[in-house]
């Protein structure tokens, strides 16, 4: 017995061990890991930092840059090739200049551009999220309505045959209940890889790889109805490339008045010179008496001539041009297709409800057909088996064309959400009331 036992244990283990645990995981938590996860999302948060610490730069320019050099440690002899010194420092710094304003601007056009395409990017990212969490979730429940739908058809199959060699039915009848059948196995074979796909999709996104995701379809929360006129506003990405054109015109700018427009720097510089490991006081006794120098410089500089950056501003203000218009050109392309999601959320909400009318006249069919069943009653239409399979197997092919519709549309929605800058607010609004109801 203890034997049997222990193998009993060892059993239980290993089938435990091989069986991986599906994680569920609500609609929600699903967005918030993918943008904690997305490398997209964390390049574009690389690319903001890089654009703060190149506007800190510009503004850098003005603080002075101390450094400190010694030569103690060497020894000449002769006449001195250069000052000796214990310790040196220096300070160097940019007071005024026409062109670093213009280098000022362009930074911070960088830098907003920057934190824009992050946004946009979080908002591609939630939006991937959000549409592949549906995804998984409509295509579970269409396996699972395909799953009895096939099981009707089987048992429609076999009554068939039994009529046929009955002589109630015909060979015809047969082969059609056999096409049903095959029909609804080679959908539940696509959407058993739909669900493996939007899986494996989602496990990426969420940071899980190779993890079996299941999704919690009450979770999800309701999507706001449209409202009549879309919104007029560009979109994060086309404001991202306006404020690129405008950080590339802003170089030009400060490209085109580096010359011929004076520069003003400050300097300082303090030096205590060395004595003894050199012939310098031979040549300039004097500085027995005082071996510290200061100097101070406020120099004014006027640049007569730069083709360089003559060309380097023509090539930057040619690349404002080009970012220019193709940012114009982005927000035609999304406004046009804003308007079509417009019109086209409407049709499909039309479409889920006729979807939905189809799928609850199959049902009260069914339900007629089982009255009529159960009824026995010899003034009520014959009801056969055969009558009753086949209303289950439309009531459910009804069912899964109305998730098919209902998917289309909360699809159409969702991406006019993202495009009219709403996404956030209705994924902050689905965070905040699922906090709520989680609360005792």
């Amino acid at each position: 017995m203890t034997r049997l036992f222990r193998l009993l244990i060892a059993c239980f283990a290993v089938a435990s061990v091989a069986t991986p645990a599906r994680s569920q995981i609500s609609f929600t938590t699903a967005v918030d890991l993918a943008l904690k996860n997305s490398p997209r999302v964390k390049m574009a948060e690389a690319d903001v930092a890089r654009a703060r610490a190149s506007l800190e730069e510009a503004k850098d320019v003005y603080i002075p840059t101390i450094g400190a050099a010694s030569s103690a440690g060497g020894y000449s002899y002769g006449f001195p090739l250069g000052t000796p010194t214990v310790f040196q420092l220096s300070a160097q710094s940019l007071v005024f200049s026409f062109s670093q304003r213009d280098y000022l601007r362009s930074a911070s056009s960088g830098l907003k551009a920057a934190m824009l395409t992050l946004r946009d990017v979080r908002d591609q990212v939630a939006e991937d999220a959000a549409l592949t969490y549906l995804s998984l979730d409509r295509a579970q429940q269409q396996r699972a309505a395909l799953a009895q739908e096939a099981a009707h058809a089987s048992r429609l199959v076999n009554i068939v045959n039994d009529r046929l060699e009955g002589g109630q039915d015909t060979a015809m009848e047969l082969t059609k209940a056999r096409r049903t059948s095959v029909q609804i196995r080679l959908q539940s074979l696509q959407t058993d890889d739909e669900v493996a796909s939007f899986a494996d999709h989602l496990a990426n996104l969420i940071g899980l790889p190779g993890t079996p995701i299941a999704v919690v379809s009450d979770s999800i929360p309701a999507l706001p109805s449209n409202s009549s006129t879309p919104s007029s506003s560009d979109t994060a990405g086309v404001q991202a490339a306006f404020a690129s054109a405008r950080s590339k015109r802003e170089q030009a700018f400060g490209d085109a008045r580096y010359t011929l427009r004076p520069q003003i720097s400050l300097g300082a510089q303090y030096s205590r010179f060395s004595t003894y490991n050199n012939n310098y006081v031979q040549y300039y006794p004097g500085i027995q008496n005082q071996p510290n120098a200061f100097g101070f410089e406020f120099a004014i500089s006027v640049p007569l001539l730069d083709m360089g950056r003559r060309a380097k501003a023509r090539q930057s203000a040619a690349e404002a041009i080009h970012l220019e218009q193709e940012a114009a050109y982005d927000r035609d392309q999304i406004s046009e297709g804003r308007l079509k999601l417009q019109h086209s959320s409407v049709e499909l909400a039309a479409r889920a409800d006729l979807a939905s009318l189809d799928r609850d006249i199959a049902q009260q069919q069914l339900e007629v057909i089982l009255v009529q069943a159960a009824s026995g009653s010899s003034s009520a239409p014959l009801v056969t088996p055969k009558d009753e399979e086949s209303a289950r197997i439309q009531e459910r092919q009804r069912y899964v064309e109305m998730l098919d519709a209902d998917f289309q549309l909360r699809e159409s929605k969702i991406q006019l959400l993202r495009q009219t800058g709403e996404l956030d607010d209705w994924l902050n609004s689905a965070a905040a009331a699922s906090l709520t109801v989680a609360k005792p």
